[in-house]
């Protein structure tokens, strides 16, 4: 019987917390022409010669506070995701992890399907939203490593699924965890991306032309990660029955001084807190699984700037992760 293929794409993680291993990962991450989109001589001196080497000391740090015994929380996490689509899915499909940077890589998890003598192959990045620098860098290095293929399967990737409705009733069982009558505010924090990526993926003069651009998915934002954050925002607030005045979206993990994504979120929290609120909830429903930017840049440094303006409780609602409702998603994802 001939069986199909699934192939889950993360962006990736350090093989350990050790100084070494964060700069290989950084180096890997940040020379990605989608990820630092400057000329080749200008982005390997700035991360080479500045990011990389610098940054890797405190990145390493942190990693050392996020790491567990069994690892890396986002590798945990996909592990257990795909054991779980493997028993769900059965015999008739074969399924594989892949990170786009470090291991275990995207080749190596299409090598193994070649051996396997798979039909087709469906890649499913793991970005509820697409962006250039995370979902477009994965199609450019699948279709990189299968154009040596003489013989490539039928091939399909998926784009995004930033309203799937699993994916927001996750949101919705991980919010409702929490006693939501005990918070003033609620905030949907997302990865940022530079406005420049925004434009450079925009063929229709539509990106940032006012401030309500991205309200509304339309054909000419369609794929506007910017957007598709919004769009997501507003299914989970629409399932929790909050009103416009209840939430702020924002956008975390700025890097170097061009314009990024607006608000940025420390702004946003800071604004916040000069409004005499004292108690947040936070979601992060651009990561599927908790990471660094989760556990540590929320649940550590965004609270300890939070009481420092004065705020009183701010609450991190968990990723996807393992969720079974999560699980029964990619399964609708992959089957459809």
């Amino acid at each position: 019987m001939y069986k199909k293929a699934v192939l889950l794409v993360n962006l990736g993680t350090p093989d350990d917390p050790g100084r070494k291993s964060v700069y290989r990962y950084l180096k890997q991450f940040l020379l990605d022409p989608r990820v630092i989109d400057i000329s080749p001589i200008a982005r390997n001196l700035l991360v080479r010669g500045i990011i990389a080497p610098f940054r890797s000391k405190s990145s390493s740090k942190l990693y050392k506070l996020l790491w567990t015994e069994e690892g890396s929380p986002l590798k945990l996490y996909g592990i257990k995701v795909r054991d779980a689509l493997r028993e769900n899915l059965g015999n008739d499909y074969v399924v594989e992890l892949g990170m786009r940077y470090q291991s275990p890589s995207i080749e190596s998890a299409l090598e193994s399907l070649k051996k396997q003598n798979v039909s087709s192959i469906k890649v499913v990045p793991l970005f509820t939203q697409y962006a250039s620098a995370s979902t477009g860098s994965v199609y450019e290095e699948v279709m990189r490593i299968l154009s040596k293929w003489q013989a490539i399967p039928h091939l399909e990737i998926v784009n995004s699924f930033y309203k799937n409705e699993k994916l927001i009733d996750v949101f919705v069982q991980r919010a409702n965890e929490y006693k939501l009558s005990d918070y003033e505010h609620f905030v949907f924090s997302y990865h940022g991306i530079p406005q420049r990526h925004l434009r450079k993926a925009d063929h229709n003069n539509h990106c940032l032309q006012n401030k309500d651009c991205c309200q509304t998915i339309t054909e000419k934002n369609q794929f506007c990660y910017s957007a598709q954050c919004y769009a997501t925002t507003f299914a989970i607030v629409e399932k929790l029955g909050l009103t416009k005045d209840q939430y702020t979206v924002c956008f975390q993990s700025r890097l170097g001084k061009d314009p990024w994504t607006e608000p940025f979120t420390p702004d946003a929290l800071k604004s916040l807190s000069q409004k005499g609120i004292k108690n947040i909830l936070v979601f992060s429903p651009s990561f599927v699984a908790d990471c660094l930017e989760t556990i540590i840049e929320i649940g550590d440094e965004y609270k300890e700037e939070w009481e420092e303006w004065g705020g009183e409780k701010i609450d991190l609602v968990a990723s996807l992760n393992d969720h079974p409702l999560w699980i029964k998603a990619l399964e609708g994802i992959i089957l459809e």
